[in-house]
């Protein structure tokens, strides 16, 4: 089982890399063109309220509970019994996005106030702020069918596609950057139209899968079917407990919106960073894990979701720990490397690499919400997911307000690396009194990876030169000096592993015994 696991991993993994990869050349061509700005600040908002709900009613509290009962479906019912779920839950789901979409865009002025308050008293700031809004919120009814589509196609094994899909919108936003903007009189409208297409074209990719699967089915609005009233019932708690961490992202852009012009932007770009090993590891990980972990109980098999579970949080901890230590000894040179062109200066870099930092060191936490978060939701359990969350979530205001004034942007960053451990804490402790018990060699494990990622920290600290030296380079300089650096501190890590025993194939293995 941990081999497929790990192959379906890899696979999410490796397009998910490519996404990402295309996603830094997004925004190095967005920074090189709008740099810190106001249109960029005002777009940065515009585009996050739309992804914020996705996430909320998509990819978050929907998908969680969504795979579950396909999954159980699947293992338990007639192929025209799935059918008939996809078909009403698409048809349900379409209508409520609806209704969402026109009533975001109709009411775009009091939204941004919401999301934004402090664009208020900055007319131009907030008039483009409500403009760009109202042409990017119907990707939330496109993106959020897509997620439908992925979701389905994630139960039945295919991996690739739905982690393929996003390279589209990066392909969309840089020809909107390079081609369209110079021809429009606000050129940062381009962006929001380049949103507005990669919604449409992310979900027309998916729909011939879907048919080949058999389950592209005309959508049937069914309130009343007992598979739409059950994934509602687990929706309700969910839409808040699995998307705390964007929620306290969110957070983190209203109050930085009182905060001098390039706050949001800055928060933006470093987030950017640390959503690389999150998505490309801990998100694939999590899409993964989920409908396998469903599937073990919707076949009674507890001792092997336990196993797999642990086989998850072993790798969670052998990649999130060196990715930590690299973001937080790297910040400087990546956001050199990457961003600092054109209107994105020197100074842009010295306020993004601080909050580059302080998201860096929670991002082991906001892999395991991801993965741990999956282990309830396998079990239909969205209550304790939500108590924890409400928890995480007030703790992190509180951190805001007490960290913003000391560290500035930097310190919203902070709050929600610190509040993102407590939820993750919080829900290991809620699994082991459920009953799960981790497997035999921790400790140890503990200890060597604690090693290896010492070792390779002190390395890149030794051999790294000063964020100055970077900014004197130039380009073909820093990607080479970048290059040389994270291939050096993943020899070291890994060589380091494998001289103290540990043999990653055991690992791949384990969840085998």
């Amino acid at each position: 089982m941990s081999r497929r696991l790990f192959k379906s991993t890899a696979t999410v993994g490796g397009m998910t890399l490519v996404s990402r990869i295309l996603g830094f050349v997004r925004d190095m061509v967005i920074a090189r063109v709008f740099g810190a700005g106001v249109g960029a600040d005002a777009f940065f908002v515009a585009f996050k309220i739309p992804n914020f709900l996705r996430r909320l009613f998509a990819e978050g509290a929907f998908s969680q509970a969504f795979v579950p009962i396909l999954s159980e479906y699947r293992a338990q019912r007639t192929p025209a019994e799935v059918q008939q779920l996809v078909g009403n839950v698409s048809g349900t789901l379409g209508a409520v996005l609806l209704g969402v979409t026109v009533a975001g865009i109709a009411a775009a002025p009091l939204v941004i106030m919401v999301f934004a308050p402090g664009f208020i008293g900055h007319g131009e700031k907030y008039d483009l702020g409500v403009d760009l809004l109202r042409v990017t919120f119907p990707y939330l009814f496109f993106i959020s069918l897509t997620a439908l589509a992925g979701g389905v196609l994630n139960t039945y094994g295919r991996f690739g596609v739905p982690a393929f899909t996003p390279v589209l919108l990066n392909l969309s936003l840089i020809a909107a950057a390079l081609w369209l903007a110079p021809r429009m009189a606000q050129p940062v409208t381009a962006l929001a139209w380049g949103v507005f297409a990669a919604g449409v074209a992310q979900l027309l990719f998916q729909l011939p899968f879907l048919a080949r699967l058999g389950l592209l089915r005309p959508p049937r609005i069914g309130w009343g079917e007992d598979g739409v009233r059950r994934i509602i019932r687990l929706m309700m708690p969910a839409l808040f407990g699995t998307s705390v961490v964007q929620i306290n992202l969110l957070f983190d852009t209203l109050i930085a919106s009182f905060l001098v012009t390039g706050s949001i932007s800055w928060l933006y770009y470093s987030n950017r960073l640390v959503e690389f090993p999150l998505g490309v590891f801990g998100a694939a990980l999590a899409t993964v894990i989920l409908p396998t972990l469903s599937r073990n109980l919707a076949q009674g098999s507890e001792q092997v979701y336990g196993r797999n579970l642990d086989w998850a949080l072993r790798w969670v901890l052998l990649i999130g720990a060196p990715a930590t230590a690299g973001l937080l000894v790297l910040a400087g040179p990546l956001l050199a490397t990457l961003f600092q062109y054109g209107q994105f200066g020197a100074h842009d870099v010295a306020m993004a690499s601080r909050s580059l930092m302080a998201y860096a060191a929670g991002l082991l936490g906001f892999i395991l919400i991801k993965v741990l978060a999956s282990a309830f939701y396998a079990r239909q359990d969205t209550r304790t997911p939500v108590r924890i969350g409400v928890i995480a979530m007030l703790v992190n205001m509180v951190l805001n307000i007490a960290l913003v004034f000391p560290l500035a942007h930097a310190g919203l960053a902070l709050a929600t690396s610190l509040s993102a451990f407590l939820n993750a804490g919080l829900l290991l402790r809620g699994l082991f009194r459920m009953g799960y018990r981790a497997q035999s060699g921790w400790p140890p494990f503990l200890v060597k990876v604690g090693v290896a990622t010492g070792v390779m920290t002190a390395v890149l600290l030794d051999t790294t030169a000063g964020t100055d030296q970077w900014l004197r380079w130039g380009m073909a300089g820093r990607a080479g000096h970048l290059a040389t650096g994270l291939a050096l501190g993943a020899g070291v890590y890994f060589s380091a592993l494998w001289l103290m025993g540990v043999r990653l194939r055991r690992l791949h293995m384990a969840a085998d015994r």
